[in-house]
């Protein structure tokens, strides 16, 4: 299979391999001859364009011709800009027919369970600061905590420096590259069932507006709810906007008989730095004491949320590792589970058929309100979804916003969309859930996580390292070179469903038997074993 139409409608044809000029392939039962080349990933055109005419792919608009397009040219974004259908909320009655999950319906994964009836793939104990300034001390509790409790490796990075200043002093020539030695524990880690202690630091919490400051407590709100987590450190300054008010008033939005352990450290009140972090110290350590009690114990995959994202999405993604996680969604929520789909974005020009796919038209009126009014945002400030697209997905052959977000979009899969939520809200229905986020891959899963999120399937088609401190994220390549060329970064290929060895419904089985083996703790995912724990809040108002 050299060439993909993926809808019987589509006019932009998707390249699997590399397609030489001259060259004759058969799209819909008729011969086209490529005038250019066409690289692996890319699209050429079915048949001839004028400017101005529609160029569709999954069956939507996704672009516009700016000029002439001859039949087998090449679609770049020199001849294609960016555009999208209309849509609007209607009663259009959505019918699914879910997969078949027979195989599934005894399936147990060995999770922590919460006095609130959440069950955790996970046990952190987070640390956490509500405004900047309380950063360094964050790092110093980070400092103190990981290597002693057998958390955080000796860095080979660090042997290294230590191996070269050693060579500088005795004279050796430093043009002979040292062998790197791997990492390797300083000690034992302490707490077997204390899966880690994450030290979590943003630039946020004062000199925002009222709305960041709350949105910020209400992010981490969703991050001291969440069933991976046992507890947390808390520090302030005392002065900031994100006051340790606000952040208990939205843990009681999201549980009003929350009863996790929290320990609140306001900096202002103590007499020193010194006396502060000793006291924190303390409490924690026994703390997670008593958070290494808890054991493992088996639970239905209906207690399983996972969250759905892309970065670094290639001409491939929407084609193979998005529709796998979309099937893989399916099953989940066909279980009784839930999923969240988010970026925004990246669902531009596919809204009528999210709208269509939504269980009220209250959900579908919400959906279609905060898509108008972030796309409004978006313009005011200059910038437009249109320039969503990054260098990376345009070199790999997504040319305008509404190409990459009608494949972003079956990430997603098939199933009704049972709620909807704006930022930082916890997701509680079962089904399929959109999530308001931006398309930056490390805002999207921060917010998934603060949702609720206990495992995030992570679509790549160049690669990405990204992970969150608080959710396993699951990295899926949208081809098998990716896997081939940066093992450590990826944990399920997907490339089988390009060359055709591998059916989506393959693919999504696989990945669904991976996140039961995250959620049991059997596999630990790459990005957590590159101690990849990336966490950045959305800022949506003004600096004051």
């Amino acid at each position: 299979m050299d060439v993909l139409a993926i809808h019987p409608s589509d006019n932009a044809i998707v390249a699997t391999q590399h397609l030489t000029k001259g060259r004759r392939v058969i799209v819909g039962g008729r011969a086209v001859n490529l005038t250019q080349n066409i690289p692996a990933k890319h699209k050429f055109a079915a048949r001839a364009l004028a400017a101005g005419d529609s160029i569709t792919m999954y069956g939507v608009t996704v672009g516009r011709a700016i000029e002439p397009i001859a039949e087998g040219a090449r679609l770049t974004t020199g001849n294609v800009k960016h555009a999208a259908g209309a849509y609007r909320v209607r009663n259009a009655p959505y019918v699914w027919e879910p997969p078949s999950v027979t195989c599934w319906q005894d399936r147990t994964f060995l999770g922590y369970h919460r006095s609130d009836g959440q069950v955790g793939t996970a046990n952190h104990w987070l640390v956490i600061p509500l405004v900047f300034c309380e950063n360094r001390n964050v790092k110093m509790l980070r400092d103190a905590f990981e290597c002693e409790l057998g958390y955080a490796p000796k860095s080979a990075y660090r042997q290294q420096v230590a191996d070269l200043v050693l060579r500088l002093r005795s004279g050796e020539d430093l043009t002979v590259q040292s062998e790197l030695p791997p990492d390797v524990a300083d000690v034992a880690r302490v707490f077997k069932r204390v899966d880690g202690i994450r030290f979590l630091t943003h630039e946020g919490g004062c000199g925002c507006t009222r709305q960041d400051a709350r949105g910020l407590c209400g992010l981490f709100a969703g991050y001291l709810h969440h069933p991976n987590v046992a507890g947390a450190t808390v520090l302030s300054l005392g002065c900031e906007n994100a006051q340790m008010i606000i952040l208990q008033e939205e843990i009681h939005q999201r549980n009003p008989d929350f009863d996790k352990p929290v320990l609140f450290y306001e900096q202002q009140r103590w007499r020193s730095v010194h006396t502060l972090l000793s006291d924190a110290v303390e409490r924690t350590f026994r703390a997670l004491v008593e958070a290494n009690r808890l054991r493992r114990e088996p639970s239905p995959l209906n207690r399983l949320t996972i969250g759905l994202e892309c970065g670094g999405s290639d001409g491939f993604s929407g084609l193979s590792a998005n529709p796998a996680m979309g099937h893989a969604s399916d099953l989940l929520v066909a279980l009784g589970g839930r999923a969240i789909l988010a970026e925004f974005p990246e669902l531009c020009g596919v809204e009528q058929a999210l709208i269509d796919r939504c269980v009220t038209k209250r959900t579908a009126a919400r959906f279609a309100d905060l898509m108008g009014a972030y796309a409004s945002a978006a313009e005011r400030s200059g910038s437009g979804f249109d320039m969503n697209p990054s260098p990376g997905n345009i070199r790999d052959g997504l040319l305008t916003d509404a190409m990459k977000s009608a494949g972003a979009a079956r990430k997603g899969g098939t199933s009704p969309i049972t709620a909807v939520l704006d930022y930082p809200e916890y997701a509680v229905t079962p089904g399929l859930n959109l999530l308001c986020t931006p398309g930056s891959d490390v805002e999207s899963t921060t917010a998934l996580a603060g949702a609720g999120a206990q495992v995030i399937l992570f679509s790549t088609g160049m690669g990405t390292p990204t992970g969150n401190p608080a959710a396993q994220v699951v990295k899926i390549s949208s081809n098998t070179s990716l896997k081939e060329r940066l093992p450590d970064l990826i944990d399920v290929d997907a490339g089988g469903m390009i060359s055709g060895i591998e059916t989506m419904e393959d693919v999504g089985a696989r990945i669904l038997e991976t996140i039961v083996q995250v959620a049991s703790g059997r596999y630990v995912t790459q990005a957590s074993r590159l101690r990849q724990y990336d966490f950045i809040p959305w800022k949506r108002g003004v600096s004051l």
